[in-house]
């Protein structure tokens, strides 16, 4: 989504323009700018978000920011509450950063909100009858790892698509939860089945495995800043091994969601991607992306770093 910047301030963030853009788009301005901005919200139903940076002292009318978001930056605490205040009487969806100059990172964050979507639906037919997602690793089942590390590192919302109900008990309470009976069929059916439920302002998705538990929240807070920099492809993946040139996580743009929504059976993120090798860019990231298939794999994790007793939740 375009982020139009009305005022002299250096943003250098994903989709930043100087010019009124066509479509969806948000708003950054300085506070002394904020009257021209709110004319310009008030005539544009399709601008969904104000983000003011140095609040003015007189608080104006506010009423064009009902039904949409308003980030308001300042360091003065009792202003931003007072703008707070007198935004959500209006039915505007507000959040405050207080800071005096914030960071492009921090601003890209609010204006560009990224969701999780855990891919927790597999059948783990190459386990011998285990459920894999629910060994332990460090005293959690393993798929309480991916959605720590995607909270933790600052996605907005997250999902996991289970089909087990041992996953769903295992979670209940630390994500949402959408079941996908048609699970067998592929990890198209839950690619499409999370990319759905994701929230109309996420701006894009991180993609992960249910069965990384060594990928932290540190990777996916790289993967998230590499996105939202002015300049980044649709797309942003680890950097892979020797066999692989990426690997997930993997943020996808919201424009990619369509293609990604139209494949079948057991195809991925990865078939689009290798036939359109131009949208993806791949970064390094702390953290080993190494997923967990047989019982050697996971084996091998619990070698290479003892933490707690590993044992099966039952």
């Amino acid at each position: 989504m375009p982020v139009f910047v009305m005022s002299d301030l250096e943003v250098p963030i994903r989709g930043r323009t100087y010019r009124e853009p066509d479509g969806t788009h948000s708003v950054v301005v300085r506070g002394r700018d904020l009257e021209p901005a709110l004319q310009h919200v008030s005539s544009r139903h399709d601008c969904a978000t104000l983000a003011v940076v140095g609040l003015p002292e007189a608080i104006p009318d506010l009423s064009a920011m009902k039904d949409r978001k308003l980030i308001v930056v300042d360091a003065d605490s009792g202003r931003l509450h007072d703008f707070a205040e007198a935004a959500i009487k209006v039915g505007a969806d507000v959040e405050w950063i207080r800071s005096a100059r914030p960071s492009s990172e921090r601003l890209a964050a609010s204006l560009l909100p990224v969701g999780g979507v855990v891919l927790a639906a597999g059948s783990s037919s190459r386990m011998g009858g285990t459920q894999k997602l629910l060994l332990e690793f460090d005293g959690r089942p393993m798929v309480r790892h991916a959605v720590e590390a995607a909270s933790e590192g600052g996605c907005h919302q997250i999902v996991v698509v289970y089909a087990s109900d041992d996953i769903k008990q295992a979670l209940d309470g630390h994500a949402e939860l959408v079941h996908n009976p048609e699970a067998l069929a592929g990890m198209s059916t839950s690619l499409r089945a999370g990319l759905n439920a994701l929230r109309p302002d996420m701006e894009a998705a991180l993609i992960m495995l249910g069965d990384q538990p060594l990928v932290g929240s540190r990777s996916v807070s790289t993967l998230l800043r590499s996105w939202r920099r002015e300049g980044s492809r649709p797309a942003v993946a680890m950097a892979g091994g020797d066999k692989a040139r990426w690997t997930p996580p993997v943020v996808l743009s919201r424009e990619l969601w369509p293609e990604l929504e139209a494949l079948e059976g057991d195809s991925g993120a990865r078939q689009l991607l290798e036939r359109h090798p131009e949208l993806l860019d791949v970064v390094p990231a702390q953290g080993r992306p190494d997923d967990i298939d047989t019982a050697d794999d996971y084996a091998k994790i619990v070698r290479l770093f003892p933490r707690k007793r590993p044992t099966r939740r039952t």
